[in-house]
């Protein structure tokens, strides 16, 4: 018997399971051959301290000093690369970037700089698609990599179970505990978290709690060779005002993307022939880049609930079942913000004081919020 059985080993369940296992026995139970199989293993790996919604943002900046300072015997370095972003207008769109020059604060500054500047730090940009840009010069590369096995190695360590090719096939309730029954085993614990990303809400039907809503988006990434000549390794991340497109150095080639977001069911997510050929065009048109063959493409699941904001609290109908889901695309940069939060709520009931301290309040995060726009 466990004191916290945790269903999904991605990012959110690792990070979390790596902080419960300091004050009671975790086991970590995993559906596929591997932790991190789906979203967090297809990241775009990017620190975006500005990207998000208002409350996405706070708990950002909650992470960071996590990433730049991980806890001893987590990992031995910083996990955070500078690369910086830019945001370009292009030649009419120029009023688009006052709304991205709002977020600007003294912890994330943001500087506007001109087509010349744009094109000596992107060369490979096609001169007539250069107006003015904003430049971000806190956005990082995440080492995604290095955090997901930090957190295994000190969840281990602290005498977590990690059991992998463990689908949950139902969930009972018996005699004050859950029963969590796969195939080969019956699992007892106090508390079930719910980090299945985008199958949480499938979890979440085998206790009988309500749906949050969560819909799993596909978004599809090409990386393809840069022209001939170019040393694309220390260029900025770029993206498009007014648009979700973006493309970034990826070990020494070119990572693309149109930032698509579409609906599907919870699935091993594939791009489609048509969403490569897409994103190959329009890389094509707005840089130098002359695509002889896609080196690599791949499509990870990015899971929103209606308001975009992360899902964190106990289930009000539910007895000792805890939600930490629906992270949307900022996940990997929330985790170390949201596993805080969520030992806190199980121990305590409240947010972890930083989380408190940048204003963000548990009916924010709390499945409770849901509930009224689901039955309107």
């Amino acid at each position: 018997m466990y004191d916290y059985a945790i269903v999904g080993a991605g990012m959110a369940g690792a990070s979390i399971a790596y902080e419960l296992a300091t004050v009671g026995t975790v086991i970590l139970i995993e559906a596929e051959s591997r932790p991190g199989y789906h979203s967090s293993g297809r990241s775009a790996a990017l620190f975006t301290p500005n990207y998000g919604n208002p409350t996405v943002c706070k708990i950002n900046a909650v992470s960071h000093p996590f990433f730049l300072a991980p806890p001893e015997g987590l990992c031995d370095y910083p996990l955070l690369m500078p690369r910086g972003l830019l945001s370009i207008a292009t030649p009419g769109a120029e009023k688009e970037l006052d709304g991205v020059a709002e977020n600007a604060s003294e912890a994330s500054p943001i500087e506007r700089i001109g087509a010349a500047e744009i094109l000596m730090r992107v060369p490979i940009l096609r001169p007539e698609i250069v107006s003015e840009a904003l430049f971000e010069p806190g956005v990082s590369d995440i080492d995604v990599d290095g955090l997901q096995q930090g957190y295994l190695r000190g969840f281990k360590a602290r005498k977590g179970e990690l059991s992998c090719g463990t689908p949950v096939q139902e969930i009972v309730r018996q005699k004050g505990l859950w029963h969590l029954k796969t195939k080969e085993r019956t699992i007892e614990a106090r508390f079930v978290i719910n980090a299945a990303g985008a199958w949480a809400d499938e979890i979440g039907a085998l206790v009988g709690a309500a749906p949050i809503g969560l819909v799993p988006k596909r978004r599809s990434v090409i990386v393809v060779d840069g022209p001939e000549g170019v040393d694309v390794k220390g260029m900025p991340a770029v993206d498009l005002v007014g648009s979700e497109a973006y493309f970034k150095p990826e070990a020494g080639r070119i990572m693309a993307s149109l930032g698509d977001e579409t609906p599907t069911d919870p699935q091993d997510a594939w791009p489609e022939e048509m969403d490569i050929a897409l994103i190959a065009d329009w890389l094509e048109r707005h840089t130098t880049i002359s695509i002889r063959r896609v080196e690599h493409s791949w499509a990870g699941l990015r899971c929103f609930v209606a308001d975009d904001t992360p899902v964190v609290g106990f289930d009000l109908a539910v007895e000792n079942f805890f939600w930490l889901a629906g992270q949307g695309g900022y996940g990997i940069m929330m985790a170390p913000a949201l596993a805080s939060a969520a030992k806190s709520l199980i121990m305590d009931g409240v947010l972890s004081p930083e989380m408190r301290a940048e204003g963000v309040l548990e009916a924010s995060l709390s499945p409770a919020r849901l509930r009224p726009r689901l039955a309107s």
